[in-house]
């Protein structure tokens, strides 16, 4: 019991010493240090909240100090805001008596939501600065942001406060249904390069009506948005060859967060989706990302779906989903897809030449290309593959088998791959005799590493040292590769020609 009364006091006393908030401080003497002097925070566009930032502020001296004021420049019309070590202050703009320890630091954590309006017209930046103290103690850390403007396109209010709907798969979602003669945009089934768009929910394509994409035009999709192209409506999108890394004349749809560390994200944004029977439909010149599905294309009316130099990246299920389609890919690079870069269900028609799909996806269940005849659910459950045709492609990644066949035999499942470099392990499965089925096989390159500059990088580019390099059938070759290069003879496999191998 003595022990117990003993240990009970020893607890008390330690208890009430580290309970102690007060300090013996000095005044701050303009001796900060800081982890930045200029913190830029990356493009957003205007109303719309950036990624917050951080800044870390020393105390290297030997004494406790007190920071009088910790504020913004531009005080509380600011639009930046900030917390210091977990205080919100004066609506994160002002903070009073801060108190920093000796050899210790505190944490700033800074974002911004800013109108176009309130940006430098000349630059587009806008600009303030955290203050420290005052007087001849005055210490500034400058803070940056570049706001661009955009066109945003969303679903409009009902009058009882519920959002605008269309509907998808039998199901109602927000969304709206482009205007071509629009009270505020104009025509919004024309998409230009003058300035970006940022569309929220689904943007929908009216029946019989057609969406153009002019070359340099912008597309930033919102969480859950997408685009909906409707029955007997069409999709044009006319890229074009790019001559700068920024990619000038191309088409790009993409998330809306602008900053770095969100450009290979998946997932950020759902779809386009082309509806059943929707028609006539031409792709040159896409560049599209982080989407879940990049393209999802179901049941169209027999019309070719022309798609044509297109890069598809970091989609978290699939970079193409075709359903009972008919497409006719050139020059195609689709890189990293939760289930499969290319994934072709429920039969259609399709013939690919000159492309590239890559899947470096962790996990042991995911294809570059996956074709299939059958859908579960459907009516009846299979349907004719009438052709799968694949020429001069390469088909690789990171798992053992890149390539994967669902056959129903109650329905036809027509396919042919010539000159082709695959990735697939060693099978007794008749479907998978490369060297020995020439009915589905020819000339294939089997297991050899297209040694690719750098797939985390999206560059699907090839050297000399590939094994992609001049193996190429030239009965198949398309004169130009993705970049707009002319192909030698015999041709490179894949996508790219391999002078274009990036310095």
């Amino acid at each position: 019991m003595r022990h117990f009364f003993v240990l009970l006091i020893f607890g008390i006393l330690l208890a009430a010493s580290s309970c102690r908030t007060d300090f013996d401080t000095v005044a701050s003497s303009g001796d900060l240090k800081f982890s930045k002097d200029t913190v830029y925070l990356d493009t957003v566009f205007k109303n719309i909240g950036s990624s917050t930032y951080n800044l870390k502020v020393y105390n290297r001296s030997k004494e406790d100090i007190n920071i009088p004021i910790i504020q913004l420049k531009n005080g509380l019309t600011s639009k930046y805001r900030m917390t210091v070590d977990g205080m919100n202050g004066n609506n994160g703009k002002v903070f009073n008596n801060v108190t920093l320890l000796s050899k210790d630091s505190l944490y700033i954590f800074i974002e911004t939501t800013a109108d176009i309006t309130d940006a430098n017209p000349t630059d587009f930046l806008y600009t303030d600065e955290i203050q420290f103290d005052s007087g001849s103690n005055l210490q500034k850390v400058a803070l940056v942001t570049l706001i661009q403007d955009a066109v945003f396109l969303y679903p409009k209010q009902n009058p009882d406060g519920t959002k605008e709907k269309i509907e998808i798969d039998g199901k109602e979602v927000d969304g709206f249904y482009l205007d071509d003669n629009d009270e505020t945009n104009g025509n919004e089934l024309i998409f230009t390069k003058q300035k970006p768009y940022v569309i929220y929910g689904y943007a929908g394509v009216p029946e019989n009506k057609t969406i153009t994409f002019e070359a340099g035009s912008r597309v930033h999709f919102h969480d859950k948005s997408g685009l909906f192209i409707s029955n007997k409506a069409s999709l044009q999108i006319n890229g074009a060859i790019s001559t700068t890394k920024n990619l000038d004349n191309e088409v790009v749809f993409e998330g809306d967060r602008l900053e770095p560390e969100y450009s290979d994200v998946p997932g950020q944004w759902n779809s386009v989706i082309f509806a059943d029977g929707s028609t006539n439909h031409s792709i040159n010149h896409l560049t599209l990302k982080n989407a879940i599905v990049g393209l999802d294309i179901r049941n169209q009316d027999g019309t070719t779906f022309q798609i044509t130099n297109t890069q598809i990246y970091d989609c978290s299920n699939y970079g193409i989903l075709a359903q009972n389609a008919k497409i006719n890919g050139e020059n195609i690079v689709i890189n990293y897809a939760g289930l499969a870069a290319l994934s072709c269900v429920y039969g259609g028609d399709y013939k690919f030449t000159h492309c590239t799909f890559n899947n470096t996806w962790s996990g042991g269940q995911q294809f570059a290309v996956h074709l299939s005849n059958k859908l579960t659910g459907a009516i009846p459950e299979n349907n004719p593959l009438t052709q799968a045709t694949f020429n001069n492609c390469i088909i690789y990644g990171s798992n053992a088998n890149e390539f994967n066949l669902d056959k129903n035999t109650a329905a036809a499942f027509v396919y042919q791959l010539n000159n082709c470099l695959l990735k697939f392990g060693s099978t007794s499965n008749p479907d998978y005799q490369f060297s020995t089925d020439t009915a589905h096989y020819n000339a294939i390159i089997l297991n050899e590493n297209p040694t690719f500059f750098n797939t985390n990088l999206n560059k699907l580019n090839i050297d000399k040292t590939s094994a992609a390099f001049a193996k190429g059938n030239q009965a198949y070759i398309i004169p130009l590769d993705i970049l707009g290069n002319t192909r030698t003879s015999p041709p490179d496999l894949g996508a790219y020609q391999s002078k274009d191998f990036p310095k």
